[in-house]
């Protein structure tokens, strides 16, 4: 046992005493020279200047420049043509580096960083992208980091033609983390994955913030989407927890759900003004809880045979119209005696428990003539209108339908984490 013990600790300490760190200065092939000269566990310092890609990283090395300032320090430029940097190997890490100048070919992918499937465990950190059609696409490695780099996207073609920040395919256990995406098509977009963390990022300037296929089992949280299109857009995927995140002046949904399920949605904020705060089309089985939507035309749109969700303790606040639900099935939204906080719901609370007295109905049949028929808004201050909300209120019977909360909140929850700090830092 001593015995073998002793050899890999003997092991160990010859690859650590073979492991070099190599300073690299800017010139024609150097730096791929020095890359393929290199062994594994080698560290490549590049001093600052201008390194031409595309480079091949096919040794289990770490890349570490000495800014991430585009201005200065230790700069990769691609030079419009192809990736900048290929990972092909394992436990590489890229550190401190600007990383400009891909090519533009959206459909041969062009990156930043384009990583293989063999680039497992590549760590991607503190990194400044500009230029670039992809800021960094991870193809299929596992447990990939990615960590406080500033991603700079493109600003010119039609959005849906220019490239993600961060685009993951088939790359399990991957973390996204701490880093500012900017302008190009969609922040992170992950397609066929599973047990990804998205998590502290700020996202802004975008199509969508984070955009989500076919990923299960993974973490959205903390996140801050800023002026996109959709802040987090997440469809046919399964077992997601999406806590803590804040969407603001997003322009035309803040939380959006398209057959996700099985889900937790926890503590999120929606405010600034969104065509609707939150639509939830074709998802069950989802338990929303501790959200704030804000200021929204339309606070939740409720669609599609969305079924077995539970909704309670939310905040509905001065959105234009609370609820949007077109159907005739009954929908009750409170559970065990919880439901949600309602802006507009003039209710009295006799017994002081913190919950209305009457039952509050977001959707009464004068909305539901009014969603089909937009015109009909000339018609609501009229008597006949208010007769038939009073009618309504009195005889539950002429309801048609909609969603119910026999449990209203007379306070909204608390809904707050680091993530509204931050929005006010910056």
């Amino acid at each position: 046992m001593l015995a073998g013990g002793f050899l890999l600790f003997f092991l160990f300490t010859s690859f650590q005493s073979q492991a070099e760190e190599r300073r690299v200065a800017p010139g024609e092939g150097v730096l791929q020279a020095a890359i393929d000269s290199s062994k594994a566990g080698d560290t490549l310092i590049l001093e600052s200047g201008v390194y031409a890609g595309s480079i091949n990283i096919h040794r289990s090395i770490t890349l570490l420049g000495n800014n991430s300032n585009v201005s200065g320090g230790s700069i990769i430029d691609g030079q419009g043509s192809s990736h900048v940097i290929i990972v092909s190997a394992a436990d590489v890490t890229i550190k401190g580096l600007s990383i400009v100048h891909s090519g533009s070919n959206l459909v041969a992918e062009d990156s930043g960083v384009f990583v293989t499937d063999k680039g497992d465990r590549v760590q991607i950190e503190s990194n400044h992208f500009e230029n670039n059609q992809i800021g960094i696409y991870l193809k299929g490695p596992e447990s990939a980091l990615v960590d406080d780099n500033v991603i700079i996207g493109s600003q010119f073609h039609r959005v849906n033609d220019r490239g993600n920040g961060v685009y993951l395919w088939n790359t399990p256990g991957s973390i996204i983390k701490n880093n500012d995406i900017r302008y190009g098509r969609d922040g992170i977009f992950v397609n066929t994955s599973r047990n990804n963390v998205f998590h502290g990022n700020r996202l802004r300037d975008l199509r969508f913030a984070i955009h989500y296929m076919y990923a299960n089992d993974s973490e959205v949280s903390d996140n801050i989407s800023i002026n996109n299109h959709v802040g987090f857009a997440l469809m046919f995927s399964n077992n997601i927890v999406v806590k803590g995140n804040r969407s603001t002046a997003d322009r035309e949904r803040g939380l959006f759900f398209n057959f996700t399920n099985n889900s937790v949605i926890d503590g999120n904020r929606v405010s600034g003004g969104a065509e609707k705060c939150v639509f939830i089309y074709n998802a069950n089985f989802n338990q929303i809880t501790n959200n704030s939507f804000e200021e929204c035309k339309i606070g939740i749109h409720f669609t599609a045979g969305s079924e077995k969700n539970e909704i309670y303790s939310n905040a509905f606040i001065n959105n234009r119209t609370q609820v949007k639900y077109v159907g005739t099935r009954y929908i009750e939204w409170s559970k065990n005696g919880r439901g949600n906080y309602w802006s507009d719901n003039s209710a009295f609370d006799i017994d002081g428990n913190g919950i209305a007295d009457q039952i509050y109905r977001p959707n009464d049949l004068v909305d539901q003539i009014v969603w089909r028929h937009p015109l009909a808004k000339l018609l609501l201050n009229s008597p006949a209108v208010q007769i038939l909300k009073w009618a309504q209120s009195e005889f539950p019977g002429l309801h048609p339908g909609g969603v119910t909360d026999i449990a209203p909140l007379m306070l909204p929850p608390q809904v707050s984490s680091v993530v509204d700090r931050d929005l006010l830092d910056g």
